[in-house]
């Protein structure tokens, strides 16, 4: 199917399991409305400089961070990550019937990973990917994060996409996705080599609100959301690859301006220039992408007095970053 490429998972992360080492354990983190949400902790292997949250991308489990989690423990972040509701470790026996809010997985699921982070001694910072960008937006404890860093975070409109891209997006909302979730009422995500299922309510709203180019803030029933975005006070990082089809530059923009009170920088990262041959929308953090971890935390340590370990490449930025 040509939709394959869509996000460009390959299946073995849409089926792989999480692989629990011996400085990680398996936490259940309950959820302000009393869902079960299941997380990895990784114990830091290096003096403890801070903690980090991984905020993952839609239907994607989060062993697919667990390269990039010890990469941040080797540099003393303590690390988590989670599944969201319906996800991965996280999902209910069957998705058929089961019911939940586009914005269960910022206002309540990563809401809930703040809290369990959070340390009066230690600074808290949040990674995010993809609709990790967008849960930020939603924390009701976002005071507790001292800096938030995303990668490939967009606005999901099919017009800000290459057109190829375009084409497939608009089949996959118009004719796939329909056909797919009146015959399983959810829609099965994996079919497609894509990730995780996800449950039918999350799927409606997700197609909603790519209907508008400033993504969730274009519904009439939404504009709430605008003044909750607003009152973000945390600086922002958002990097974007210039090779991401599904959320190009131009896409990160149109969303992230609605963080309009945070100090935000914005990276255009073109694979050549930190040494990739591509990058697309899911090579943020694979095991090729060591120099944007390091950028990240790099970037981290600069606006917050964060001392991570190891020689970071101080270049990585030149040309590339800009005031949003």
């Amino acid at each position: 199917m040509a939709v394959e490429q869509y996000l460009q998972i390959p299946k073995r992360y849409a089926t792989e399991r999480v692989i629990v080492s011996a400085a990680s354990e398996r936490v259940t983190l309950p959820a302000a409305d009393g869902y079960p949400i299941t997380a990895i902790r990784y114990a830091t292997t290096a003096p403890a400089r801070a903690n980090l949250i991984v905020a993952g991308a839609t239907g994607v489990p989060q062993g697919f961070y667990r390269r990039f989690a010890n990469f941040a423990t080797s540099n003393g972040c303590a690390t988590l990550t989670f599944d969201y509701r319906g996800i991965g470790l996280s999902a209910p026996a069957t998705l058929r019937g089961f019911k939940m809010n586009y914005a269960d997985w910022g206002r309540f699921d990563l809401a809930a990973a703040v809290d369990a982070m959070s340390d009066p001694k230690l600074p808290l910072f949040v990674v995010g990917h993809s609709y990790g960008g967008h849960a930020f937006g939603l924390l009701p404890n976002h005071r507790k994060v001292a800096a938030f860093c995303t990668f490939g975070t967009g606005a999901g409109w099919h017009g800000w996409m290459p057109r190829l891209e375009r084409v497939k997006v608009l089949a996959l909302w118009h004719v796939l996705g329909p056909l797919l979730t009146t015959w399983k009422g959810y829609l099965p995500w994996h079919l497609l080599g894509m990730g995780e299922d996800l449950p039918l309510d999350f799927y409606r709203q997700w197609k909603r609100y790519c209907r508008y180019p400033n993504y969730f803030f274009g519904d009439p029933s939404m504009q709430h959301l605008a003044r909750r975005f607003a009152e973000v006070r945390t600086p922002i990082m958002a990097a974007n690859a210039i090779d991401d089809r599904w959320s190009p530059p131009q896409s990160r923009d149109a969303f992230m301006a609605a963080y309009k009170n945070a100090m935000r920088k914005t990276w255009n990262i073109d694979p050549k220039h930190v040494g990739l041959a591509a990058i697309g929308h899911m090579g943020y953090f694979r095991a090729h992408a060591l120099p944007l971890w390091e950028s990240a935390l790099l970037w981290l340590d600069n606006n917050h007095h964060f001392q991570p370990a190891g020689d970071f490449r101080m270049n990585l930025y030149s040309g590339s970053q800009r005031a949003a």
